[in-house]
């Protein structure tokens, strides 16, 4: 009896082996399974989609260089974008603080500009950010004919379409604030029944100090203010905190030309 007594506890030693076996292999199989699966893709804010570009809605034409002054808003305008470096400073800005801008850029400057679509395409959707017209090239429009304004402007609007997803109108600034009766109505033919001038400005269309420019925004950011500024120079880049606690201090509240005067990017309509 005593060498079938050691077999039988040989194999139960063999047997409880072998599993401790199995759930070692087990165990490391499940950590190398979970250690080599992707990490989860984190959970980012949905953002509405920009709405379809409709059809012009031609009207009459209303010129417009201030605002209300009733809930002490301004709006904040940006031309041109000859510098690669001021326009990715705005874009960063409007990123960084959400403040909202409307930018006002030539096509011309594709450039400088089309780099940012994937950043300002989300801003333009929320209703952070409004993009109007400035023509394609800043030509001076009293120098051209009515075909050569509506190239200008339509050229413009389709650029904008394709790189940010939105239509310009009803909102068109003339370069270098030159227009006349004729030109606005060319312009309103097509859908643009605001012409968009400005009563403040950083006075930055020319290279200016930082100082200078926080200067005039002292002296222009105002409640009802249309404030012009460009991403052509450097002076801007290192004074947007200082200029938000001046816009903070005066409870300003930064607001789109949309928003100002109750217009809709979505349709296009004024």
């Amino acid at each position: 009896m005593e060498p079938q007594l050691d077999r039988r506890r040989l194999l139960g030693m063999l047997a409880l082996g072998l599993a401790g076996m199995l759930a070692s292999y087990s165990a490391t199989r499940d950590t190398t399974a979970r250690a080599a699966a992707p990490a989860a893709a984190p959970i980012r804010p949905r953002v509405s989609p920009l709405p379809p570009v409709l059809p012009p809605r031609p009207g009459p034409s209303q010129v417009v260089h201030q605002g209300p002054i009733a809930g002490r808003r301004i709006a904040l305008t940006v031309d041109d974008g000859t510098s690669a470096e001021v326009v990715a400073g705005y874009v960063a800005f409007a990123q960084r603080v959400g403040v909202h801008l409307t930018f006002s850029p030539n096509g011309a400057y594709n450039r400088q500009w089309a780099p940012h679509a994937g950043v300002l395409r989300p801003l333009v959707a929320a209703g952070q950010v409004q993009i109007i017209n400035h023509t394609f090239t800043h030509r001076d429009l009293r120098a051209l004919a009515p075909a050569g304004i509506r190239d200008e402007l339509e050229r413009n609007d389709e650029w904008v379409i394709d790189t940010f997803g939105t239509t310009t109108r009803p909102y068109y600034r003339p370069p270098y604030g030159r227009h006349s009766p004729a030109i606005d109505d060319v312009a309103a033919g097509l859908g643009y029944t605001r012409t968009v001038l400005w009563n403040g400005s950083f006075s930055d269309s020319e290279v200016i100090t930082p100082e200078f420019l926080l200067s005039q925004a002292q002296k222009y950011l105002r409640p009802g203010v249309i404030n012009l500024g460009h991403a052509n120079h450097p002076a801007v880049l290192g004074v947007f905190d200082q200029i938000m606690d001046l816009i903070h201090s005066r409870d300003l509240a930064p607001v789109t030309l949309d928003e100002m005067f109750a217009t809709s990017r979505a349709t296009g309509a004024g």
